[in-house]
Formats: structure tokens, C-alpha cells, sequence
């Protein structure tokens, strides 16, 4: 992992009453596993109303949107690029894979989890009749009679089970194997930070639509292919399909990234920090960033007075990967959202990050 650079800090930052925070607490508050996606693909549907000139679902469940652009400083011949857009609604979870003689049920895990965050977790299981709440735990001892060396393992995801204060035989009326599980988590403000369950990468589809909503009177410069995609926390692979199917000529993922300055870490070690300004993505483990788009966007950010830093992730993946191995390849970054907490049900983002990335975003569209 490197340590970020700030680009600048010469504007300062919009009021965060211009954001519509009430909008992303709402969208980190919906349930959305790798899969079962519809209550955010319906809400970000009912977002887009008027904010697009052409608004379609394909067969894996991704929205995408499109806004066409006005041509003036386009680059090609026809006088613009064909931009997509990439932000995932899905968020980490779970599925019922097993109930057992008692009731409990065992779950497959969506997305990776440290399981330290996962101890007496309220969780929400959807089936098919309804919501049931439940209380997620390890099994084992209680701490009052466990050995020194049984408190301090760590245990793995198969070892957690799901407790619905249920007799065994209503449990099994009521839940199927495959239902969604969700960890519970209500978003709110913490000073500059919006915290809760989801961020990743809800606060990138809140971006996006902030983006559209800046052009809903006046197109870009370039056609938008805003896309709102799927299981991407198991494999990038809505904008796989989407990207093969738009056909773009710039490729544009947003996520989150790590903003690791906190105690206990080195500052070699922070990848980003928050509140300094919205992440240009160089390298991760799925993809290196196509280096002109890089150039391109740090100067932006730096003409423009938008605060942005470099952002270098040892690990993790975008869809930005998929956008750029698509057909015979497309130019293609990352921009990443610092965030602290990741995969946990108190991700926070800071207000002036979010501000530097649509500002950033509609600079290079507009």
C-alpha cells in the first residue's frame, strides 16, 4: 500500500446542504445482497426520473442510464466519448444455506467479512412472507466459561449461525434456503462523516446520480453511460455484461478505497486519507489505471481546485477491471471514494470527499 498525494486544496469545498445526504443514508439503509439487488435498482429507478434520456434494465439486473452528450470538446471526429460510468448497488451478505434441527440457520457468505465485526450481529433474513429479524453470533462458549485460548480464536464464517427465536418447524415454514440476510445497521451523521452499513459502495451510486442530476438542464460534453451495476462483491460481474453491451470508448469506475488513518497504522501504510479529496486510483490488484486517463484527471483536479489524492490499494478489485478487459479492451480508472470501516455496518465517508468526487466527475463530462 502508498501513501496518497494531495493534488490541491485551492477551492473550497461546496456546503454539504447541495448534497443530498438524506438520499444516501437512504440508499446505505436498503437491503441488497450480490443478486438480490431490487429494492435499490427500484429506488435508483424513481431517482432517475427526468435525469436520463434513455433508462433501461438488461438481464443481469443493471440499470443503465444514458445521458447524451452535446459533442462540443469531444475528442473524436462525432465530438465525444462514449463515457460509462460504473457504481455497484449491491452490498455484503449473506444467504440461508442450511437449517438445522433446532432452527438455526447457517449462512453462505456474499462478499468478504472480517468475522471480528460479525459477533452478536442483528440481522434481517427476507423471505418470501416477510422480514424476520434475527441475532447472527459464532457458535462456542460465552467469554464466562471459555479457556483463555477459546476467546482468542477467531472464527470462520461457516462457523456462525442465525438465531430467529423460532421453534425448528416455523423456522422451516417460514425461511428457504437462498433467502437474503442483511446486517442492520441505520445510517447518520457523525460531524463530517456519513456512516453506515453499505457505503460501499452506495455512496458511489449517490455519486453517480448527483452527477446526472447536475445535467438533467444541460447535456455533457460526452455521451454518459451511467451504470447502476450487479454482483460486483462476488466478481465484478454486472459490469462485465454491461460494458460488453454499451460498448464504451472511456471507461469510469467508482468505488470505495481504503482511508486507513487511524491509530495503530502507519502513515505508509493510510492508502487514503479522509477528507482530502476524492481518490485517483493508479493501481489495485484487478487493475493498473490507463496512465494518459490518470495524467488526465490529476491535472484536471488540479486546474479546477478539486481536491483529489493518489490512491495505490495493494488488494481489491472495481468494476473499472471489467470495464477495461471488455471486448478488446477499453482506456480505463478508478475513482475511489476514501472510506473507513470497509465491510463493516459502520462505514464513513466524509461529506467533502463525496463533493470532490461529483465535482471531479462533472469537470471531465462537462
Amino acid at each position: 500500500m502508498a501513501k496518497s498525494k494531495t493534488v490541491s486544496s485551492a477551492a473550497p469545498m461546496s456546503s454539504d446542504s447541495e448534497l443530498r445526504l438524506d438520499v444516501l443514508m437512504h440508499l446505505s439503509n436498503l437491503p441488497g445482497v450480490p443478486g438480490q439487488e431490487d429494492a435499490v435498482r427500484d429506488f435508483v429507478l424513481s431517482e432517475l426520473d427526468g435525469l436520463a434520456d434513455d433508462v433501461r434494465v438488461d438481464a443481469m439486473g443493471n440499470v443503465i442510464a444514458t445521458r447524451t452528450g452535446s459533442g462540443k470538446g469531444g475528442k473524436k471526429k462525432e465530438g465525444r466519448e462514449r463515457v460509462m460510468v460504473s457504481a455497484h448497488m449491491d452490498e455484503i451478505g449473506f444467504l440461508v444455506r442450511f437449517i438445522d434441527d433446532k432452527g438455526f440457520l447457517r449462512v453462505q457468505a456474499l462478499g468478504g467479512f472480517d468475522t471480528r465485526n460479525l459477533f452478536a450481529r442483528d440481522v434481517t433474513v427476507h423471505a418470501r412472507g416477510g422480514t424476520l429479524p434475527g441475532i447472527l453470533t459464532p457458535g462456542g462458549k460465552p467469554v464466562h466459561i471459555a479457556s483463555p485460548e477459546e476467546r482468542k480464536k477467531i472464527p470462520e464464517v461457516r462457523e456462525f449461525f442465525i438465531d430467529l427465536g423460532l421453534d425448528a418447524e416455523e423456522v422451516r415454514r417460514r425461511v428457504r434456503v437462498g433467502d437474503m440476510v442483511t446486517l442492520d445497521h441505520v445510517a447518520r451523521r457523525v460531524g463530517s462523516l456519513v456512516c453506515g452499513k453499505a457505503m460501499d459502495d452506495r455512496a458511489s451510486v449517490f455519486m453517480l446520480l448527483e452527477t446526472l442530476r447536475h445535467f438533467r438542464k444541460t447535456p455533457p460534453k460526452h455521451d454518459l453511460i451511467a451504470v447502476f451495476s450487479v454482483q460486483e462483491e462476488v466478481g465484478l460481474r454486472g459490469a462485465h455484461t454491461a460494458a460488453y453491451g454499451v460498448e464504451p470508448t472511456v471507461g469510469i469506475g467508482l468505488d470505495v478505497t481504503l482511508a486507513v488513518d487511524t491509530p495503530g497504522v502507519g502513515p505508509d501504510e493510510a492508502v487514503t486519507r479522509m477528507g482530502e479529496g476524492i481518490g485517483i486510483k493508479v493501481f489495485d490488484s484487478s487493475m493498473i489505471s490507463t496512465r494518459s486517463l490518470v495524467d488526465e484527471f490529476y491535472d484536471l483536479a488540479e486546474s479546477q481546485g478539486i481536491r483529489a489524492q493518489m490512491e495505490v490499494l495493494a488488494q481489491g478489485g472495481t468494476d473499472g477491471a471489467a470495464i477495461q478487459r471488455s471486448r478488446t479492451g477499453v482506456p480505463t480508472l478508478t475513482l475511489s471514494l476514501p472510506t473507513r470501516y470497509i465491510h463493516s455496518v459502520v462505514e464513513a465517508v466524509h461529506v467533502d470527499d463525496l463533493r470532490s468526487g461529483v465535482d471531479l466527475l462533472v469537470a471531465y463530462l462537462g
